[in-house]
């Protein structure tokens, strides 16, 4: 019986499992996408690997939310529409998923404008259709926004997670 209690206790804090802070929660996604790409390698459609990250995510306990709608506001504050984040994570962490040669400017401008219209912090790009894995992570300083960039921090991370990089 005790065994049976211990066992929903560890499940339930399973689940109610959540990221310390950001940096936390993009090593969590960083690393689990690493291992999808070691295991199903390049060469699928974008929504396989969409499918894989928001399964290996969840089964961690994460509140993930595939094609998930963000609302797009103007500078003023009026909404003006709202597009699919491919996975929206602990609501807090948009990840915008490629399966390309290589990531391309156009992608990052891509994931940049989500976060400046969506008001979201924290972003990360992954491209799995390389052979090397390539991952980016984008943060946008509230503090930073009244200047000319709008408000990139330069804390734009560039990881290409290889062996070196993981650590797990």
């Amino acid at each position: 019986m005790e065994e049976q209690i211990a066992a929903k206790s560890r499940k339930k804090r399973k689940k109610e499992r959540k990221m310390k802070d950001i940096m936390e929660l993009s090593d969590v996604v960083r690393e689990t996408a690493f291992a999808i790409h070691r295991y199903h390698r390049h060469g699928h459609l974008e929504k396989v690997y969409e499918n894989a990250l928001a399964h290996r995510l969840r089964k961690l306990g994460l509140d993930v939310k595939q094609q998930h709608a963000l609302q797009v506001y103007d500078e003023d504050g009026t909404l003006i529409g709202d597009y699919n984040a491919d996975l929206f994570v602990d609501n807090r962490l948009i990840i915008e998923l490629k399966a390309a040669k290589a990531l391309a400017d156009e992608h990052t401008a891509q994931l940049l404008g989500y976060l400046r219209a969506s008001r979201i912090e924290h972003g990360l790009l992954l491209n799995f259709g390389a052979p090397k894995f390539e991952i980016r992570k984008f943060a946008l300083s509230q503090l930073g926004q009244e200047n000319r960039l709008g408000g990139l921090v330069s804390i734009i991370i560039s990881l290409f997670a290889s062996f070196a990089l993981f650590r797990g």
